[in-house]
């Protein structure tokens, strides 16, 4: 009989999972939105439900005959609806984006025997995935990634587009960036550090400092790691502006005989301007740097991505490539290639025995391809 997956959340990124593993699994796919299941109604081995799964009792009931359950809600409800899935028992591969340290459910994970990987994305997922592999056979000095997700098209007068939730996308711009310099743990002000790329495909796009290491600070002994996320130029500068000006604070104002938290106005008024239009053209780019010692020679491994929106198949190049990751996780679980019991951050995905080299041909065969650059060694 089909292995029975449940996926919460029918987003962007949740339908290209839900499609992606029908094709050999049993799928739920479960959303309080009805407007988003309608879009996957009528695929085999893929039926919908509508549930409020930020209700414990209604989650717990909902994924009651899953054999493994996939994460794909906001980060705010991340954290709540992961310590969920593993109290009832249920392995699960996760890309909520939460804030919270998900080493505080690696007891209850393990005392209830569930393998639990989580942000089993693109950037935290496969960046983590990559330095999982190569930090398990080598001895790592310095570690950056570069990675973005953009409208092909500038639009004003924003020029981006979210391809994820879009609450999300503004904790990048306010969440504290942490990042490694000579073994040393320093906090950064998110935006902080530009700097201006050259891409041959694309052209120059900025640079700054976001709070995507996350795990890697405790699970790496690296001296140096910094994530940097991209954007065309001037975002950084009216992010700032935004920012300053408080438009993204949650503590309330008064307004008239009214008290709102300005992020809800923002959120009202930018949001709308930010919807990625279902066939709109976008790209997902990631460069890898990770270098060191190997077999007693310097060596560097440069890992590079760029991926477009499919009109095949109307999936964009942000849910491609994150949810093919994480459908391949998911894989990888179901069929006894990895079973670590509890929290499983991706860079333990990527240093088990031929986890990394399966989830690249995965991705390959959905047309996701990393090219490799090695210098040295």
């Amino acid at each position: 009989m089909n292995k029975k997956i449940v996926i919460l959340g029918a987003g962007m990124v949740g339908r290209t999972m839900a499609i992606d593993l029908s094709k050999d699994f049993e799928v739920l796919s479960v959303d309080r939105d009805e407007s988003v299941l309608k879009l996957i109604q009528g695929i085999p081995n893929l039926t919908t439900l509508s549930a409020n799964i930020s209700d414990p009792d209604v989650l717990r009931k909902v994924i009651e005959p899953a054999d493994i359950v996939v994460g794909a809600v906001p980060g705010f409800m991340g954290f709540k609806t992961l310590k969920t899935v593993i109290e009832a028992g249920k392995d699960i591969v996760d890309i909520s984006f939460f804030p919270e340290d998900p080493f505080e459910l690696d007891e209850l994970a393990k005392q209830n025997g569930v393998t639990a990987i989580m942000d089993a994305g693109v950037a935290p997922g496969m960046s983590n995935i990559i330095l999982g592999y190569h930090h398990a056979h080598m001895q790592v000095e310095n570690f950056v990634c570069y990675v973005g997700g953009l409208p092909v098209e500038k639009t004003w007068p924003y020029e981006y587009k979210a391809p994820f939730s879009p609450i999300d996308v503004i904790e990048e711009y306010t969440r504290t960036a942490r990042i490694v310099e000579d073994g040393q743990v320093v906090e950064k002000p998110a935006l902080s550090e530009p700097e201006t790329i050259e891409f041959s495909e694309i052209g120059k796009l900025e640079a700054f400092n976001t709070d995507g290491l996350r795990s890697l600070i405790k699970t790496m002994n690296i001296p140096n790691m910094k994530e940097k996320t991209l954007r065309y130029s001037g975002h950084i500068e009216l992010m700032r502006i935004f920012r300053e000006t408080g438009f993204f604070d949650e503590q309330e104002v008064q307004i008239g005989d009214q008290r709102i938290r300005p992020i809800d106005l923002t959120t009202q008024l930018l949001f709308p301007k930010w919807k990625l239009g279902e066939q709109e053209a976008e790209f997902t780019l990631m460069q890898v740097s990770i270098q060191g010692t190997e077999n007693k020679q310097a060596v560097e491994y440069n890992y590079s991505l760029l991926d477009y929106y499919d009109p095949e198949t109307g999936a964009s190049s942000m849910s491609r490539t994150t949810g093919y990751t994480c459908t391949a996780n998911t894989r990888l679980v179901l069929n006894g290639h990895y079973s670590h019991k509890g929290i499983s951050p991706p860079e333990y995905v990527g240093a088990a025995n031929n986890c990394f080299q399966l989830i690249l041909d995965m991705l390959a065969d959905r047309g996701v391809h990393y090219k490799l650059e090695k210098v040295g060694g």
